[in-house]
């Protein structure tokens, strides 16, 4: 069960780009989530799993040996999740607000500019791991509901 969580149903497992495809799956869930659940409570359950994975990704480094390893995913679910409850996503918005959401944070979370990259390189165990998609996921969020004001104000009028 630990592994099925961490790997977010085992898309932590693929050969390439594991952190791009553990994020698209967490999209994909937060999304059908949020036909069902408010924003709130999806930036609630990011920091309940958040919580949980700190503790599972601290017992399964010491099973494995290896801090931050490829295939734990967990970390890119709670930050896809948190860029999504922040952003301004609707139903009306969600089909070019979310993809606007991943690229921000995938760039954010590759690309790792500064608290972002000191949590990823400072701090060990599982906060380590959750801490620099936990940001990474605000600084998405905030990046996207900018672009979103932005559309709105200047594009969505012309059409």
């Amino acid at each position: 069960m630990r592994k099925l969580f961490l790997t977010v149903f085992y898309s932590g497992l693929s050969p390439k780009a594991p952190g791009t495809v553990g994020s698209f799956v967490a999209l994909i869930l937060g999304v059908l989530l949020l036909q069902y659940i408010p924003e709130s409570t999806m930036f609630l359950l990011a920091f309940l799993i958040s919580v949980i994975a700190v503790r599972e990704i601290n017992k399964y480094e010491k099973e494995i040996g290896e801090h931050d390893s490829k295939e734990i995913v967990i970390d890119e679910l709670a930050g896809m999740w948190i860029a999504l409850s922040i952003c301004g996503i609707t139903a009306e918005n969600m089909y070019y607000l979310a993809p606007i959401a991943f690229v921000y944070f995938r760039v954010f979370d590759i690309w790792k500019p500064s608290v972002i990259g000191r949590i990823d390189k400072n701090v060990k165990g599982g906060w380590g791991v959750m801490g620099d998609d936990i940001v990474a996921g605000l600084a998405a969020g905030i990046a996207t509901s900018g672009t979103y004001f932005l559309i709105e104000k200047y594009i969505l009028p012309i059409i």
